[in-house]
């Protein structure tokens, strides 16, 4: 047992950074904001430090959820994600405002849950298909030679060994479960397997179609020699193939096909799981498989993926997904603001806004949900809430969630030096990100320090004059001083241009004489 948890430890605990070396690796993206880095470094740190101490001691020890403060646009949400990739961690973006309170149309609280086990479920099913990706690479090799050469007619009595189920639909039925609002409506299935009849009508048991079942019969030469030449053009054809001779030949293959289903909101009731029963029997029906005429390139790497598929144990994805999940799991809460209530509670709005808040508290305190990979629990589960608090403030949420984000971080609005950061430092800085999208147009952009320091100032100005959207400005500012060169690139390609601080007051020099900035930029 304990070295079950020493591996399952081992799995969790992958990227094992310091506080510091989490401060370090997110400075490389995100610009500023000491504070909350520190704070989520911190509790990142600590679920890994949790998961190192006996399993008596662990379960106590519950995450310290974050409630960041700050304008739009400082960075909370990247911070978020930038955490969650850095260790490796399932993570999701979710909105407040788009859950409802029990009763009324819309998704429930319970769903952030279901999507984040799926969000898990895909990043351990993608490692483990990694492990087995050379298998899969022989065997999708396999299958397309059998396409391009199909192997010799089977006899009829092999035919007969391998008959599939029939499934037949009998009539349907209603069950109420307990502690339901509604009803479910089930069908029953007639199962059975298939039989052959010879010449006379007479049912045949298994192996009494078959003239010689101990396999006595003596090999024919013909068939060895066609035999032979098969294995002959299957060779010649495997040749060509890794030569890559044979990438624009087509072949039709049987792929997959995924039923869908409306978006239904149903009330007490959970569509994802009826969605999931739903396309089951949709497969048992014929509606699992289409035929598609697809290239040699196109169908190796549509084998490739159902064959690494195959070599995957389900079970053991959802397993470890859960585990992870269970253990590491990070849910961003955007936009929790919107769902405080402001002054005296009262009637209206504010009852559903505060009916979101008290569904959300059970999630965050720790629960158990359903999900179609198991249940899942939420003790461990860090919960990073963000918002604005421009409108309402942290106390107009319920005492009870305030009590669950006990680390409160606020985030610095951004001015012009920090902009000045933004444009040139981070990894992947906006003057970088707009010199490499114009340069595939075969055109040099180059920018000169004052053109950059004239830009960061200007989106400083902007935002004190108009709504503080943070750095989203200068993605605003960018898009204006460069329409015209994106518009006219593959023009004038290839060529040389230099973007001085002249040509920043050229182009958006309409922008700052006007006072109804407004129109111009957002």
């Amino acid at each position: 047992m304990e070295k079950q948890i020493a591996e399952k430890q081992k799995s969790v605990c992958s990227k094992d950074f310091t506080p510091r070396e989490i401060v370090g690796e997110l400075d490389k993206y995100i610009v500023g904001q000491k504070k909350a880095k520190r704070a989520v470094a911190v509790a990142l740190r600590n679920r890994i430090r949790r998961l190192k101490l006996d399993p008596e001691l662990r379960e106590d020890i519950a995450p310290k959820n974050i409630l960041m403060i700050g304008p739009t646009g400082v960075g909370k949400t990247e911070i978020a994600r930038r955490l969650a990739k850095l260790a490796g961690s399932p993570f999701i973006k979710v909105e407040a405002t788009k859950y409802t309170e029990v009763g009324y149309v819309g998704r429930d609280v319970e769903s952030m849950v279901r999507d984040l086990m799926a969000a898990g479920f895909q990043m351990v099913k993608q490692e483990m298909q990694e492990t087995v990706t050379q298998e899969a690479e022989k065997r999708a090799e396999e299958a397309l030679l059998d396409l391009l050469l199909p192997p010799s007619p089977k006899k009829s009595k092999e035919k007969g060994k391998n008959q599939t189920p029939i499934i037949k639909p009998m009539g349907t039925f209603t069950i109420n479960p307990e502690n339901s609002n509604g009803s479910i409506i089930a069908t029953t299935l007639q199962m059975g397997i298939p039989f052959m009849k010879n010449n006379d009508g007479q049912v045949l048991l298994e192996n009494e179609n078959e003239e010689n079942p101990d396999n006595t019969e003596p090999a024919n030469p013909a068939d060895e020699q066609k035999s032979d030449s098969y294995k002959a053009t299957r060779e010649k054809l495997r040749i060509m193939l890794h030569e890559g001779k044979l990438e624009d030949r087509t072949v039709e293959l049987m792929v997959g096909s995924n039923p869908q289903f409306p978006a239904v909101e149903m009330m007490g009731g959970n569509f994802e799981d009826i969605e999931a029963t739903l396309s089951g029997f949709a497969g048992f029906f014929g509606g699992g498989k289409k035929k598609k005429v697809v290239t040699v390139t196109r169908a190796r790497e549509i084998l490739k993926a159902e064959e690494a598929d195959k070599l995957v144990d389900r079970d053991k994805v959802s397993d470890e997904a859960r585990s992870r999940v269970e253990e590491m799991g990070i849910i961003f809460i955007d936009e929790i603001d919107k769902i405080a209530v402001k002054g005296e509670r009262g009637g209206g709005p504010d009852v559903s806004r505060e009916g979101v808040q008290r569904d959300i508290l059970p999630i965050v305190e720790g629960a158990t949900v359903n999900t179609k990979w198991g249940p899942v629990n939420t003790d461990h589960i860090l919960f990073i809430a963000a918002g604005a608090f421009n409108v309402s403030k942290p106390s107009d949420l319920i005492p009870e969630l305030q009590g669950r984000f006990p680390l409160r971080v606020e985030l610095d609005s951004l001015g012009k030096d920090d902009f000045l950061r933004i444009l040139t430092e981070p990894k992947n800085a906006l003057i970088k990100q707009y010199m490499e999208l114009i340069g595939t147009e075969n055109i040099k952009l180059e920018f000169t320090p004052e053109a950059i320091e004239h830009l960061a100032a200007l989106a400083a100005e902007v935002n004190s004059k108009l709504e503080n959207i943070g750095a989203r400005r200068l993605h605003t500012i960018m898009e204006a001083l460069l329409e015209e060169l994106s518009f006219e690139a593959s023009d004038i390609a290839p060529a040389n241009v230099n973007i001085t601080i002249d040509y920043v007051n050229e182009k958006l020099a309409d922008i700052v004489k006007d006072q109804d900035l407004g129109r111009y930029i957002l």
